[in-house]
């Protein structure tokens, strides 16, 4: 078996065009993207570690099992990208577009979303553990069994959202905003006993 490509370190990549192409399993450390437009690239196993992507476009981009791990993403866009059981741990998204985007599988946990508009998203099953969505835009979003345990959700619009089998271990729902938000009797009972209520699972004194 081949062995890996040594990674690309602390490089300052300006104004490139790589639009269309398959990256591969390639390996970035602390680099600087800005203005690169990455649009249907490929990548599979690739990792990203502690990289700045600024104003740079993946739009229509496709990412199989690659890591973008601590990575620093500005007034960048997703559109219509997609990610299959990739890892996005601990990365952070200022006013970037992310949607329409497609989720896999794969772990996002610790991601920093403040504010953004993840309305109609299928995230359902996704590991969000301990990640920063405050402030976000969740509306009519399936988080169908999502991981969520310690992540925030403060003034987070969850109208219409559905939170099924979600572990919402630690989570205040009570600080975020919810309006036809689906939830099952585990979600229901926390909902309740955060509004100061005593759940009894019995009619009896």
């Amino acid at each position: 078996m081949p062995e890996p490509e040594p990674p690309v370190v602390r490089q300052d990549r300006r104004d490139e065009d790589w639009y269309g192409e398959d990256l591969g399993a390639v390996r970035f450390e602390e680099c600087t993207f800005t203005g690169v437009d990455l649009s249907e690239v490929t990548t599979a196993g690739a990792l990203f570690d502690r990289c700045t992507f600024h104003g740079c476009r993946f739009n229509a981009s496709v990412h199989d099992g690659s890591a973008f791990v601590a990575c620093d993403f500005r007034r960048t866009s997703f559109f219509d990208a997609t990610f299959e059981g990739c890892k996005l741990l601990g990365s952070v998204f200022s006013e970037c577009t992310l949607r329409p985007i497609r989720v896999s599988g794969g772990q996002w946990r610790g991601v920093t979303a403040r504010g953004a508009n993840l309305s109609g998203l299928d995230l359902a099953g996704l590991d969000l553990r301990e990640a920063d969505l405050s402030l976000a835009n969740l509306t009519g979003t399936d988080l169908r069994g999502a991981r969520l345990a310690g992540a925030s959700l403060r003034e987070a619009e969850l109208d219409g959202a559905d939170l099924r089998g979600a572990d919402l271990d630690g989570v205040d729902l009570a600080a975020a905003q919810l309006r036809r938000t689906r939830l099952d009797l585990a979600g229901a009972v926390l909902l309740a006993e955060l509004h100061g209520a005593r759940v009894e699972t019995s009619a009896e004194d």
